[in-house]
Protein backbone atom coordinates (compact mmCIF):
# COMPACT_ATOMS: atom_id res chain seq x y z
CA UNK A 1 0.00 0.00 0.00
CA UNK A 2 1.53 3.33 -1.03
CA UNK A 3 2.28 5.98 1.53
CA UNK A 4 -0.24 8.81 1.75
CA UNK A 5 0.92 12.28 2.59
CA UNK A 6 -1.09 14.93 4.35
CA UNK A 7 -1.27 17.14 1.31
CA UNK A 8 -2.96 14.42 -0.74
CA UNK A 9 -5.99 15.12 1.42
CA UNK A 10 -6.48 18.39 -0.42
CA UNK A 11 -5.39 21.93 0.12
CA UNK A 12 -8.27 22.59 2.53
CA UNK A 13 -7.76 19.48 4.70
CA UNK A 14 -6.51 21.59 7.60
CA UNK A 15 -9.87 23.39 7.61
CA UNK A 16 -12.12 20.33 7.69
CA UNK A 17 -10.30 17.40 9.25
CA UNK A 18 -10.07 13.82 8.00
CA UNK A 19 -13.27 12.16 6.79
CA UNK A 20 -16.83 13.34 7.27
CA UNK A 21 -17.96 14.94 10.53
CA UNK A 22 -20.02 11.86 11.39
CA UNK A 23 -17.05 9.57 10.79
CA UNK A 24 -14.71 11.76 12.85
CA UNK A 25 -17.19 11.62 15.71
CA UNK A 26 -17.37 7.84 15.38
CA UNK A 27 -13.58 7.59 15.58
CA UNK A 28 -13.53 9.84 18.65
CA UNK A 29 -16.20 7.69 20.30
CA UNK A 30 -14.24 4.53 19.45
CA UNK A 31 -11.01 5.94 20.89
CA UNK A 32 -12.80 7.12 24.03
CA UNK A 33 -14.49 3.74 24.48
CA UNK A 34 -11.10 2.05 24.25
CA UNK A 35 -9.70 4.49 26.82
CA UNK A 36 -12.62 3.61 29.11
CA UNK A 37 -11.74 -0.09 28.71
CA UNK A 38 -8.14 0.82 29.49
CA UNK A 39 -9.08 2.13 32.92
CA UNK A 40 -11.73 -0.51 33.58
CA UNK A 41 -9.12 -3.24 33.14
CA UNK A 42 -6.52 -1.25 35.09
CA UNK A 43 -8.80 -0.52 38.07
CA UNK A 44 -10.54 -3.91 38.29
CA UNK A 45 -7.90 -5.48 40.52
CA UNK A 46 -8.52 -2.92 43.25
CA UNK A 47 -12.28 -3.55 42.99
CA UNK A 48 -12.06 -7.34 43.41
CA UNK A 49 -9.18 -7.10 45.91
CA UNK A 50 -11.28 -7.78 49.04
CA UNK A 51 -12.18 -11.26 47.70
CA UNK A 52 -8.97 -11.95 45.74
CA UNK A 53 -6.51 -11.22 48.56
CA UNK A 54 -7.78 -13.82 51.07
CA UNK A 55 -8.58 -16.34 48.35
CA UNK A 56 -5.01 -16.37 47.01
CA UNK A 57 -3.49 -15.81 50.45
CA UNK A 58 -1.40 -12.83 49.40
CA UNK A 59 -0.19 -10.07 51.71
CA UNK A 60 -1.04 -6.39 51.52
CA UNK A 61 2.52 -5.73 50.37
CA UNK A 62 2.07 -8.15 47.48
CA UNK A 63 -1.28 -6.58 46.62
CA UNK A 64 0.40 -3.18 46.57
CA UNK A 65 3.00 -4.56 44.19
CA UNK A 66 0.29 -5.92 41.90
CA UNK A 67 -1.73 -2.70 41.79
CA UNK A 68 1.31 -0.42 41.70
CA UNK A 69 4.88 -1.20 40.72
CA UNK A 70 4.09 -4.48 38.94
CA UNK A 71 1.88 -2.55 36.55
CA UNK A 72 3.61 0.84 36.43
CA UNK A 73 7.19 -0.29 35.72
CA UNK A 74 6.55 -1.83 32.31
CA UNK A 75 3.72 0.62 31.59
CA UNK A 76 6.19 3.48 31.99
CA UNK A 77 9.22 1.81 30.39
CA UNK A 78 7.38 0.54 27.31
CA UNK A 79 5.35 3.72 26.92
CA UNK A 80 8.33 5.81 25.76
CA UNK A 81 9.46 3.59 22.84
CA UNK A 82 5.84 2.89 21.88
CA UNK A 83 5.16 6.63 21.72
CA UNK A 84 8.15 7.13 19.42
CA UNK A 85 7.11 4.11 17.32
CA UNK A 86 3.65 5.64 16.95
CA UNK A 87 5.29 8.65 15.26
CA UNK A 88 6.30 6.51 12.28
CA UNK A 89 4.19 3.31 12.30
CA UNK A 90 0.51 2.55 11.66
CA UNK A 91 -1.26 3.81 14.77
CA UNK A 92 -4.46 1.84 14.22
CA UNK A 93 -2.49 -1.40 14.10
CA UNK A 94 -0.54 -0.45 17.26
CA UNK A 95 -3.75 0.20 19.17
CA UNK A 96 -5.41 -2.94 17.85
CA UNK A 97 -2.57 -5.16 19.03
CA UNK A 98 -2.31 -3.39 22.38
CA UNK A 99 -6.06 -3.53 23.09
CA UNK A 100 -6.08 -7.25 22.32
CA UNK A 101 -3.00 -7.83 24.50
CA UNK A 102 -4.21 -6.03 27.60
CA UNK A 103 -7.72 -7.53 27.26
CA UNK A 104 -6.31 -11.06 27.00
CA UNK A 105 -3.99 -10.51 29.95
CA UNK A 106 -6.88 -9.08 32.01
CA UNK A 107 -8.93 -12.21 31.33
CA UNK A 108 -5.94 -14.42 32.23
CA UNK A 109 -5.81 -12.72 35.64
CA UNK A 110 -8.96 -14.70 36.40
CA UNK A 111 -7.02 -17.95 35.96
CA UNK A 112 -4.32 -17.06 38.50
CA UNK A 113 -3.61 -20.08 40.67
CA UNK A 114 -0.66 -22.09 41.90
CA UNK A 115 1.03 -23.93 39.03
CA UNK A 116 3.44 -26.86 39.29
CA UNK A 117 5.79 -27.59 36.38
CA UNK A 118 7.86 -30.66 37.12
CA UNK A 119 9.48 -30.02 40.47
CA UNK A 120 8.95 -26.27 40.33
CA UNK A 121 5.87 -24.66 41.88
CA UNK A 122 4.91 -21.13 40.87
CA UNK A 123 2.63 -19.39 43.34
CA UNK A 124 -0.62 -17.69 42.34
CA UNK A 125 0.90 -14.30 43.20
CA UNK A 126 3.62 -14.68 40.57
CA UNK A 127 1.12 -15.82 37.94
CA UNK A 128 -1.04 -12.78 38.68
CA UNK A 129 2.02 -10.50 38.63
CA UNK A 130 2.99 -11.73 35.16
CA UNK A 131 -0.55 -11.06 33.93
CA UNK A 132 -0.48 -7.54 35.41
CA UNK A 133 2.84 -6.87 33.68
CA UNK A 134 1.17 -7.94 30.43
CA UNK A 135 -1.73 -5.56 31.10
CA UNK A 136 0.76 -2.74 31.69
CA UNK A 137 2.63 -3.42 28.45
CA UNK A 138 -0.60 -3.45 26.46
CA UNK A 139 -2.04 -0.31 28.02
CA UNK A 140 1.17 1.61 27.34
CA UNK A 141 0.17 1.55 23.66
CA UNK A 142 -3.16 3.33 24.11
CA UNK A 143 -2.87 7.07 24.74
CA UNK A 144 0.18 8.10 22.62
CA UNK A 145 -1.22 6.77 19.30
CA UNK A 146 -4.77 7.82 20.29
CA UNK A 147 -3.67 11.42 20.83
CA UNK A 148 -1.81 11.34 17.53
CA UNK A 149 -4.87 10.04 15.69
CA UNK A 150 -7.09 12.73 17.21
CA UNK A 151 -4.59 15.38 16.11
CA UNK A 152 -4.86 14.20 12.49
CA UNK A 153 -8.63 13.68 12.48
CA UNK A 154 -9.54 17.04 14.05
CA UNK A 155 -8.49 20.54 13.06
CA UNK A 156 -6.67 22.62 15.71
CA UNK A 157 -9.69 24.60 16.92
CA UNK A 158 -11.67 21.36 17.47
CA UNK A 159 -8.77 19.38 18.89
CA UNK A 160 -8.95 20.61 22.48
CA UNK A 161 -12.61 19.66 22.77
CA UNK A 162 -11.93 16.26 21.21
CA UNK A 163 -9.06 15.59 23.62
CA UNK A 164 -11.25 16.68 26.52
CA UNK A 165 -13.92 14.19 25.46
CA UNK A 166 -11.28 11.46 25.18
CA UNK A 167 -9.94 12.29 28.67
CA UNK A 168 -13.31 11.34 30.20
CA UNK A 169 -12.16 7.75 29.81
CA UNK A 170 -10.16 8.06 33.05
CA UNK A 171 -13.08 8.74 35.37
CA UNK A 172 -15.68 6.79 33.37
CA UNK A 173 -13.38 3.77 33.26
CA UNK A 174 -12.83 3.86 37.02
CA UNK A 175 -16.57 4.23 37.58
CA UNK A 176 -17.52 1.31 35.32
CA UNK A 177 -14.81 -0.86 36.87
CA UNK A 178 -16.57 -0.43 40.19
CA UNK A 179 -20.12 -0.83 38.85
CA UNK A 180 -19.46 -3.88 36.65
CA UNK A 181 -16.65 -5.46 38.63
CA UNK A 182 -18.39 -4.99 41.96
CA UNK A 183 -21.69 -6.46 40.79
CA UNK A 184 -20.11 -9.47 39.05
CA UNK A 185 -17.87 -10.20 42.04
CA UNK A 186 -20.84 -10.33 44.41
CA UNK A 187 -23.08 -12.20 41.98
CA UNK A 188 -20.45 -14.76 40.93
CA UNK A 189 -16.81 -14.39 42.03
CA UNK A 190 -13.69 -12.31 41.40
CA UNK A 191 -12.41 -14.65 38.68
CA UNK A 192 -15.60 -14.22 36.64
CA UNK A 193 -15.19 -10.44 36.92
CA UNK A 194 -11.86 -10.63 35.07
CA UNK A 195 -13.40 -12.77 32.32
CA UNK A 196 -16.45 -10.51 31.91
CA UNK A 197 -14.33 -7.37 31.71
CA UNK A 198 -11.38 -8.71 29.73
CA UNK A 199 -12.73 -10.94 26.97
CA UNK A 200 -15.00 -8.37 25.22
CA UNK A 201 -11.88 -6.30 24.57
CA UNK A 202 -10.74 -8.86 21.99
CA UNK A 203 -13.87 -8.17 19.94
CA UNK A 204 -13.45 -4.41 20.44
CA UNK A 205 -9.92 -4.66 19.02
CA UNK A 206 -11.20 -6.36 15.86
CA UNK A 207 -14.04 -3.88 15.35
CA UNK A 208 -11.63 -0.99 15.83
CA UNK A 209 -9.19 -2.35 13.24
CA UNK A 210 -11.82 -2.86 10.58
CA UNK A 211 -13.75 0.37 11.09
CA UNK A 212 -11.09 3.01 11.85
CA UNK A 213 -8.83 4.27 9.06
CA UNK A 214 -5.24 5.39 9.48
CA UNK A 215 -5.20 9.08 8.47
CA UNK A 216 -2.24 10.71 6.71
CA UNK A 217 0.21 12.22 9.18
CA UNK A 218 -0.10 15.95 9.55
CA UNK A 219 -3.39 15.90 7.64
CA UNK A 220 -4.84 18.83 9.60
CA UNK A 221 -1.61 20.88 9.67
CA UNK A 222 -1.75 24.07 7.58
CA UNK A 223 0.29 23.77 4.34
CA UNK A 224 2.59 26.56 5.47
CA UNK A 225 3.22 24.97 8.88
CA UNK A 226 6.93 24.53 9.44
CA UNK A 227 8.43 21.61 11.30
CA UNK A 228 9.98 22.81 14.54
CA UNK A 229 13.34 21.37 15.41
CA UNK A 230 13.09 19.26 18.53
CA UNK A 231 15.55 19.95 21.31
CA UNK A 232 18.01 17.21 22.20
CA UNK A 233 17.74 15.44 25.55
CA UNK A 234 20.84 17.26 26.78
CA UNK A 235 19.45 20.68 25.83
CA UNK A 236 16.12 19.89 27.47
CA UNK A 237 17.69 18.72 30.73
CA UNK A 238 19.99 21.77 30.78
CA UNK A 239 17.01 24.12 30.48
CA UNK A 240 14.96 22.21 33.04
CA UNK A 241 17.79 22.28 35.57
CA UNK A 242 17.51 26.05 35.64
CA UNK A 243 13.79 25.91 36.46
CA UNK A 244 13.22 25.08 40.16
CA UNK A 245 9.48 25.65 39.70
CA UNK A 246 9.36 22.67 37.34
CA UNK A 247 11.00 20.31 39.82
CA UNK A 248 8.98 21.58 42.78
CA UNK A 249 5.75 21.12 40.78
CA UNK A 250 6.86 17.65 39.65
CA UNK A 251 7.66 16.71 43.25
CA UNK A 252 4.22 17.92 44.35
CA UNK A 253 2.46 16.02 41.56
CA UNK A 254 4.46 12.86 42.24
CA UNK A 255 3.66 12.91 45.96
CA UNK A 256 -0.03 13.59 45.19
CA UNK A 257 -0.07 10.63 42.78
CA UNK A 258 1.81 8.51 45.35
CA UNK A 259 -0.92 9.19 47.93
CA UNK A 260 -3.84 9.07 45.49
CA UNK A 261 -2.96 5.77 43.82
CA UNK A 262 -2.16 4.21 47.17
CA UNK A 263 -5.46 5.22 48.73
CA UNK A 264 -7.57 4.26 45.69
CA UNK A 265 -5.87 0.85 45.40
CA UNK A 266 -6.69 -0.07 49.01
CA UNK A 267 -9.98 1.80 49.43
CA UNK A 268 -12.15 -1.27 48.80
CA UNK A 269 -10.04 -3.40 51.12
CA UNK A 270 -10.34 -0.76 53.84
CA UNK A 271 -14.12 -0.50 53.48
CA UNK A 272 -14.69 -4.27 53.48
CA UNK A 273 -12.41 -4.90 56.47
CA UNK A 274 -13.67 -1.97 58.53
CA UNK A 275 -17.41 -2.06 57.87
CA UNK A 276 -17.82 -5.75 56.96
CA UNK A 277 -19.57 -5.06 53.66
CA UNK A 278 -19.03 -7.00 50.42
CA UNK A 279 -16.65 -6.05 47.62
CA UNK A 280 -19.63 -5.21 45.40
CA UNK A 281 -21.24 -3.01 48.04
CA UNK A 282 -17.97 -1.12 48.56
CA UNK A 283 -17.58 -0.63 44.81
CA UNK A 284 -21.13 0.46 44.03
CA UNK A 285 -22.17 2.28 47.20
CA UNK A 286 -18.91 4.09 47.96
CA UNK A 287 -16.30 3.92 45.19
CA UNK A 288 -18.65 4.92 42.38
CA UNK A 289 -19.88 8.20 43.96
CA UNK A 290 -16.30 8.92 45.06
CA UNK A 291 -15.12 8.52 41.44
CA UNK A 292 -17.90 10.82 40.19
CA UNK A 293 -17.01 13.41 42.83
CA UNK A 294 -13.35 13.23 41.82
CA UNK A 295 -14.31 13.76 38.18
CA UNK A 296 -16.37 16.85 38.98
CA UNK A 297 -13.68 18.11 41.33
CA UNK A 298 -10.97 17.69 38.70
CA UNK A 299 -12.94 19.90 36.32
CA UNK A 300 -14.06 22.42 38.96
CA UNK A 301 -10.69 23.02 40.59
CA UNK A 302 -8.93 23.12 37.23
CA UNK A 303 -11.53 25.62 35.94
CA UNK A 304 -11.15 27.76 39.07
CA UNK A 305 -7.37 27.89 38.84
CA UNK A 306 -7.53 28.67 35.11
CA UNK A 307 -10.07 31.48 35.60
CA UNK A 308 -8.07 33.03 38.43
CA UNK A 309 -4.84 32.69 36.44
CA UNK A 310 -5.58 35.86 34.41
CA UNK A 311 -5.68 38.16 37.44
CA UNK A 312 -3.71 36.01 39.88
CA UNK A 313 -1.19 33.89 37.93
CA UNK A 314 0.08 32.32 41.12
CA UNK A 315 -3.33 30.68 41.60
CA UNK A 316 -2.25 27.88 39.27
CA UNK A 317 0.03 26.76 42.13
CA UNK A 318 -1.65 27.88 45.35
CA UNK A 319 -5.19 26.67 44.46
CA UNK A 320 -3.92 23.06 44.22
CA UNK A 321 -1.92 23.58 47.42
CA UNK A 322 -5.06 24.63 49.30
CA UNK A 323 -7.09 21.75 47.84
CA UNK A 324 -4.48 19.16 48.77
CA UNK A 325 -4.21 20.53 52.31
CA UNK A 326 -8.01 20.63 52.71
CA UNK A 327 -8.34 16.97 51.69
CA UNK A 328 -6.31 15.79 54.69
CA UNK A 329 -8.88 16.32 57.48
CA UNK A 330 -11.65 14.83 55.35
CA UNK A 331 -9.60 11.71 54.64
CA UNK A 332 -8.59 11.35 58.29
CA UNK A 333 -12.26 11.68 59.25
CA UNK A 334 -13.22 9.03 56.66
CA UNK A 335 -10.57 6.61 57.90
CA UNK A 336 -11.39 6.98 61.60
CA UNK A 337 -15.20 7.19 61.80
CA UNK A 338 -17.25 4.13 62.75
CA UNK A 339 -20.13 5.23 60.51
CA UNK A 340 -20.06 4.04 56.89
CA UNK A 341 -22.14 7.00 55.65
CA UNK A 342 -19.78 9.49 57.29
CA UNK A 343 -16.82 7.65 55.80
CA UNK A 344 -18.38 7.93 52.36
CA UNK A 345 -18.97 11.67 52.82
CA UNK A 346 -15.36 12.19 53.89
CA UNK A 347 -14.05 10.26 50.88
CA UNK A 348 -16.35 12.15 48.48
CA UNK A 349 -15.28 15.58 49.74
CA UNK A 350 -11.61 14.60 49.97
CA UNK A 351 -11.68 13.35 46.39
CA UNK A 352 -13.44 16.50 45.19
CA UNK A 353 -11.01 19.10 46.57
CA UNK A 354 -7.62 17.51 45.88
CA UNK A 355 -7.41 17.23 42.09
CA UNK A 356 -6.57 20.82 41.18
CA UNK A 357 -2.96 19.75 40.83
CA UNK A 358 -3.73 17.95 37.56
CA UNK A 359 -4.31 21.22 35.71
CA UNK A 360 -1.31 22.75 37.44
CA UNK A 361 1.14 20.03 36.45
CA UNK A 362 0.53 20.59 32.73
CA UNK A 363 0.18 24.37 32.86
CA UNK A 364 3.36 24.87 34.87
CA UNK A 365 5.25 22.07 33.12
CA UNK A 366 4.58 23.68 29.74
CA UNK A 367 4.86 27.28 30.92
CA UNK A 368 8.34 27.30 32.46
CA UNK A 369 10.20 26.10 29.35
CA UNK A 370 10.64 27.22 25.76
CA UNK A 371 8.46 25.73 23.02
CA UNK A 372 11.20 23.35 21.81
CA UNK A 373 11.44 21.71 25.24
CA UNK A 374 7.74 21.41 26.12
CA UNK A 375 7.26 17.83 24.90
CA UNK A 376 10.38 16.66 26.71
CA UNK A 377 9.36 18.48 29.90
CA UNK A 378 5.97 16.75 29.88
CA UNK A 379 7.61 13.37 29.22
CA UNK A 380 10.04 13.81 32.14
CA UNK A 381 7.24 14.91 34.47
CA UNK A 382 4.96 11.99 33.55
CA UNK A 383 7.82 9.51 33.82
CA UNK A 384 8.43 10.51 37.43
CA UNK A 385 4.74 10.78 38.34
CA UNK A 386 3.88 7.35 36.90
CA UNK A 387 6.97 5.46 38.00
CA UNK A 388 7.36 6.88 41.52
CA UNK A 389 3.77 7.89 42.25
CA UNK A 390 1.79 5.11 40.59
CA UNK A 391 4.51 2.52 41.09
CA UNK A 392 5.38 2.98 44.74
CA UNK A 393 2.20 4.47 46.29
CA UNK A 394 0.23 1.19 46.53
CA UNK A 395 3.39 -0.75 47.45
CA UNK A 396 4.14 1.66 50.31
CA UNK A 397 0.67 1.55 51.82
CA UNK A 398 0.57 -2.26 51.55
CA UNK A 399 3.97 -2.64 53.22
CA UNK A 400 3.02 -0.27 56.08
CA UNK A 401 -0.22 -2.18 56.58
CA UNK A 402 1.64 -5.49 56.89
CA UNK A 403 4.16 -3.96 59.31
CA UNK A 404 1.36 -2.72 61.58
CA UNK A 405 -0.46 -6.07 61.35
CA UNK A 406 2.61 -8.11 62.26
CA UNK A 407 3.65 -5.77 65.07
CA UNK A 408 0.09 -5.68 66.42
CA UNK A 409 -0.12 -9.46 66.44
CA UNK A 410 3.23 -9.70 68.24
CA UNK A 411 2.18 -7.14 70.87
CA UNK A 412 -0.87 -9.27 71.65
CA UNK A 413 1.34 -12.26 72.38
CA UNK A 414 0.89 -14.29 69.20
CA UNK A 415 4.04 -16.01 67.98
CA UNK A 416 5.44 -15.11 64.56
CA UNK A 417 3.88 -17.23 61.81
CA UNK A 418 1.00 -18.38 63.98
CA UNK A 419 -1.52 -15.97 62.45
CA UNK A 420 -1.66 -14.72 58.85
CA UNK A 421 -3.89 -11.87 57.72
CA UNK A 422 -5.96 -14.04 55.36
CA UNK A 423 -6.95 -16.21 58.37
CA UNK A 424 -8.74 -13.15 59.77
CA UNK A 425 -11.03 -12.88 56.76
CA UNK A 426 -14.69 -13.42 57.76
CA UNK A 427 -14.86 -16.56 55.61
CA UNK A 428 -11.91 -18.15 57.45
CA UNK A 429 -11.93 -16.68 60.95
CA UNK A 430 -14.33 -19.35 62.26
CA UNK A 431 -11.52 -21.92 62.01
CA UNK A 432 -9.42 -20.04 64.60
CA UNK A 433 -9.63 -20.41 68.36
CA UNK A 434 -11.28 -17.64 70.38
CA UNK A 435 -7.98 -16.01 71.37
CA UNK A 436 -6.84 -15.64 67.75
CA UNK A 437 -10.28 -14.41 66.76
CA UNK A 438 -9.97 -11.67 69.36
CA UNK A 439 -6.54 -10.75 68.02
CA UNK A 440 -7.98 -10.51 64.51
CA UNK A 441 -10.70 -8.23 65.77
CA UNK A 442 -8.08 -5.78 67.03
CA UNK A 443 -5.53 -5.73 64.22
CA UNK A 444 -7.19 -6.98 61.00
CA UNK A 445 -8.84 -3.70 60.01
CA UNK A 446 -6.86 -1.35 62.26
CA UNK A 447 -3.51 -2.03 60.57
CA UNK A 448 -4.76 -0.91 57.16
CA UNK A 449 -6.69 1.96 58.73
CA UNK A 450 -3.47 3.32 60.26
CA UNK A 451 -1.58 3.08 56.98
CA UNK A 452 -4.39 4.92 55.16
CA UNK A 453 -4.20 7.76 57.71
CA UNK A 454 -0.42 8.01 57.28
CA UNK A 455 -0.84 8.15 53.51
CA UNK A 456 -3.46 10.89 53.74
CA UNK A 457 -1.15 13.01 55.92
CA UNK A 458 1.52 12.88 53.22
CA UNK A 459 -0.69 15.15 51.10
CA UNK A 460 0.74 17.92 53.29
CA UNK A 461 4.15 17.43 51.64
CA UNK A 462 2.52 17.75 48.22
CA UNK A 463 0.74 20.95 49.27
CA UNK A 464 4.04 22.37 50.53
CA UNK A 465 5.73 21.63 47.20
CA UNK A 466 3.04 23.54 45.32
CA UNK A 467 3.35 26.49 47.72
CA UNK A 468 7.11 26.53 47.10
CA UNK A 469 6.38 26.33 43.37
CA UNK A 470 4.32 29.50 43.74
CA UNK A 471 7.35 31.34 45.14
CA UNK A 472 9.32 30.55 41.97
CA UNK A 473 6.71 31.14 39.28
CA UNK A 474 7.53 34.81 38.74
CA UNK A 475 11.14 33.95 37.95
CA UNK A 476 10.75 30.69 36.06
CA UNK A 477 7.67 31.11 33.86
CA UNK A 478 8.54 31.96 30.26
CA UNK A 479 5.48 34.24 30.27
CA UNK A 480 6.86 37.22 32.15
CA UNK A 481 3.37 38.50 32.94
CA UNK A 482 3.16 35.95 35.69
CA UNK A 483 3.18 37.91 38.90
CA UNK A 484 5.43 37.09 41.78
CA UNK A 485 3.69 35.88 44.95
CA UNK A 486 2.72 38.56 47.40
CA UNK A 487 5.11 39.14 50.25
CA UNK A 488 3.67 37.83 53.51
Amino acid sequence: MRSITAREGGAQSHLTGYGSKAYRNYVLFALTFIYILNFVDRALLAVVGPDLVPDLGITDTQFGLLTGFGFALLYTAVGVPLARFADVANRVWIMTVCVALWSLMTALCGLATEVTIGSVTIGAFWILLMCRVGVGIGEAGCTPPANSLIADYFIPRERSQALGFYAMGVTLGTMFANIIGGWVTDAFDWRTAFFVVGLPGLLVALVFKFTVKEPPRGYTDPPEAAKKERASLGEAIHELMGKPAFWLMTAGSTIAAFCGYGISSFQSLFLVRTYEITAGQAAIWINTPVALSAAVGTFATGWLATRMYKKHPGAIAWVPAIGLALSIPFYIFAFTTDNLLYAAIGLVIGGFVKYGYLAAQYTIGQGVVSMRVRAMATAVMLLLVNLLGYGFGPLFIGAISDIFFNSGVAELGVAAGELARNQCHPAAIGQLNQNLQDVCGQVYAQSLQTSMIIMACLYAASALCFLLTWTRLGKDMVDREVAKPATP
